[in-house]
């Protein structure tokens, strides 16, 4: 086989597995995370079950695909390199994730699970949870400064930002009609913008 043919044949493997994510972005969308099975994803991309086998070898690697590929689509994505990133970024990554409960669902049900033995998406979280700290520390830093309004260092804060956006994320999705994740996310992000006026009236008296 020339090369010619491996590079086209690895296109067409590659344009085929993200038609199979495009699916179960799609069937996780109109059935939530429990209701999506591999067979409904392989009837929409019009592949046959060990079709779509063949390129994940089991539906909890499919949806770490699908988180994988949420990820590179994200607003969140993008906000590691964004020079000016600030915290009106997150809200947006918020306000862009309270329309997609489905997916939700999945990054929530996986990531308990991923906690306990030895799961498929435990080193997809623990790299995905170390990088968001180290990101989100960048940004407190780029607002705050070395320091927090109540006295925490950027990289002690961060891991606490995360425990916010993960918290709010599951309280929404047991009450959606009584916790409004974007406007409790936004209250959250005012409280850190009180407290920094705050410090600086204290300082400037």
């Amino acid at each position: 086989m020339t090369e010619r043919q491996r590079g086209g044949r690895a296109a067409k493997a590659e344009a085929r597995r993200e038609a199979i994510l495009d699916a179960a972005m799609t069937v996780i969308a109109e059935r939530g995370y429990r209701a999506t099975t591999l067979g409904a994803v392989a009837e929409r991309v019009g592949l046959t079950q060990p079709g779509v086998l063949h390129y994940f070898p089991s539906k909890e690697h499919l949806l770490i695909g699908v988180l994988e590929a949420r990820d590179r689509w994200d607003v969140a994505a993008v906000l590691a390199g964004a020079a000016n990133a600030d915290l009106s970024h997150l809200e947006q990554v918020v306000e862009y994730n309270a329309e997609r409960p489905g997916v939700v669902q999945t990054f929530t049900a996986l990531a308990a699970e991923s906690a306990i033995g030895a799961h498929p998406a435990r080193e997809f979280f623990t790299e995905r949870y170390a990088g968001a700290r180290e990101v989100f520390a960048d940004l407190l830093r780029r607002e705050f400064g070395d320091r927090l309004p109540g006295g925490l260092e950027p990289e002690q804060a961060a891991p606490l930002l995360v425990a916010v956006m993960d918290g709010l994320q599951i309280q929404w999705l047991l009450a959606p009609d009584d916790v409004d994740m974007p406007a409790a996310f936004r209250d959250f992000v005012a409280l850190l913008a009180a407290g920094d006026r705050t410090g600086d009236d204290a300082a400037r008296h």
